[in-house]
């Protein structure tokens, strides 16, 4: 199995509680949405941006989603002193034993 890495910042200018992470998480999530089925004229509505500038803006609006659940991860680290590192390898074994990702012990 191949780790790639995305690196994000944690927000060090905000006091983001976990409620309106969450909520923040919702508003990010209708931005991506807006940009695999408005600008792919699903909702029926036509738009003049081309493939290129779709994906590049479909890739912003993920960046921003992850963003927000990483931000959001951070926080029950704070205030709950969660271990991100634990709580990673745990999701690795259950991508594995799900077969979404071969064993990297294997």
């Amino acid at each position: 199995m191949k780790l790639k890495t995305i690196s994000l910042p944690e927000l060090n200018n905000l006091d983001p509680t976990l409620e309106s992470t969450f909520i923040k998480m919702g508003e990010e999530q209708g931005e991506l949405a807006e940009c695999i089925g408005k600008f792919r004229n699903l909702s029926g509505e036509n738009n003049d941006l081309d493939e290129v500038d779709i994906i590049k803006k479909t890739a912003k609006e993920l960046m921003d989603v992850a963003q927000t659940c990483v931000t959001m991860m951070f926080k029950l680290e704070e205030q709950y002193g969660i271990n991100l590192d634990e709580i990673r390898k745990e999701h690795i074994k259950k991508l594995e034993k799900r077969g979404y990702i071969k064993n990297m012990d294997k």
